[in-house]
């Protein structure tokens, strides 16, 4: 029959390198308000703390954490993201942000309650989804 071969598979979960190479990459400007936008698609999950201007001072996403394929689309790997970037705000001193959520994706909510669970207070939450107007033409008939 031959040897048994045993194929480890990546992508599993959180990859621990990946978090501590995350959060070793901080920002050195100091910040107090700041506006976190939340991208929740069924692909992905990603988030970008700016300041009030609209300029990017941290970002996460669940692939970038070491989650692939499906697993990234998931609430835990929203939730992960959420943390990172609520621990980097924390370091950079951010007290308080106003929230900003877009797309349908199962991470919305997770995300969002990670990022408040690190002590930031939450001022406003906004869902800016795009919703189509009329959306793509309709396909033609079927002719049987």
């Amino acid at each position: 029959m031959g040897k048994k071969r045993i194929i480890k598979m990546k992508g599993r979960g959180l990859d621990q390198g990946r978090k501590e190479r995350a959060l070793a990459k901080v920002s050195k400007k100091r910040l107090e308000k700041g506006v976190l936008h939340i991208e929740a698609t069924f692909n992905n999950t990603k988030a970008v703390l700016t300041d009030d201007k609209g300029n990017a001072i941290i970002t996460s996403s669940a692939g970038s954490l070491g989650f692939t394929g499906s697993r990234k689309s998931t609430p835990y790997a929203a939730a992960k993201v959420g943390e990172i970037i609520g621990e980097k705000g924390a370091i950079i001193g951010l007290k308080e942000a106003s929230v900003v959520i877009r797309g349908v994706g199962p991470g919305r909510e997770s995300a969002l309650r990670a990022f408040a669970g690190k002590g930031i207070q939450i001022r406003a939450i906004v869902d800016a989804t795009p919703v189509p107007h009329n959306g793509p033409r309709p396909p033609k008939p079927r002719r049987v």
